[in-house]
């Protein structure tokens, strides 16, 4: 190294020794962000807290039902259990219900009256057969040679109800057949017996008094007792 350049390192040298080194650029500071809102300071003291209400559902949309459920509820054991014990008080409740009204109000079998009243003597004349009241009381008013008599509707083979023929003088059975003379014999189809008579006499205002609940039959010999004839 020459003179020259010797001499020129130096002087650099005792420059920087004497200035000093040169100070930094500063860097620019970026901008502070500005400061959170804080939430004002809690009361001294334990503060109450609100527990939130259960969610009470009841049963589940129509939508939403599947074969698991009944009533809307799920098949739980629980929920079983709850409609099982439900359904026997209602059990209990109702036999105890019917109970109480068999209790206060008892069964009782109202039966039809069995006499009736079927005007005056005077309204049958001799020879006639009335069938005034075939319908409702199922009985035939006879005037015979022995005097007025109550012959049953009633044909003894099963029951049904035979029709006065006037003109043939018989009562004819159209079910099975049957016929029966105006004085209740049988005389033809399948009948076993003649047909039955009821008790009749005069009430007290003069009116003749139909007895259904006794009942004369001629193969008891019965026709001749007092009774199943009214002699006028």
């Amino acid at each position: 190294m020459d003179d020259a350049r010797k001499k020129e390192l130096l002087e650099k040298f005792n420059k920087l020794r004497t200035e000093g080194p040169k100070p930094k650029a500063a860097k620019a500071e970026a901008p502070k962000p500005a400061p959170k809102a804080t939430a004002p300071a809690a009361p001294a003291g334990p503060v109450p807290t609100r527990k939130p209400k259960p969610e009470v559902v009841v049963g589940l949309p129509p939508d939403k039902l599947t074969e698991n459920h009944i009533w809307g509820l799920a098949l739980t054991k629980r929920n079983l259990l709850n409609l099982m014990g439900w359904g026997a008080i209602g059990g209990v409740l109702q036999i105890s219900i019917a109970a109480i009204h068999r209790f206060l109000f008892p069964r009782v079998l109202f039966e039809p009256v069995k006499t009736f009243k079927a005007g005056y003597p005077e309204e049958y004349p001799k020879g006639t057969i009335s069938t005034k009241y075939q319908g409702d009381q199922k009985v035939w008013i006879a005037h015979l040679d022995e005097g007025i008599v109550a012959i049953s509707t009633i044909c003894t083979h099963l029951g049904c109800t035979p029709r006065w023929l006037a003109a043939e003088d018989k009562f004819k059975c159209p079910c099975h057949g049957s016929g029966f003379t105006r004085e209740g014999i049988h005389f033809e189809g399948p009948a076993p017996r003649p047909l039955e008579r009821y008790r009749i006499q005069k009430a007290e205002d003069g009116r003749l008094l139909i007895d259904k609940s006794i009942i004369y039959r001629w193969e008891k010999g019965e026709w001749g007792k007092p009774g199943s004839v009214f002699i006028a």
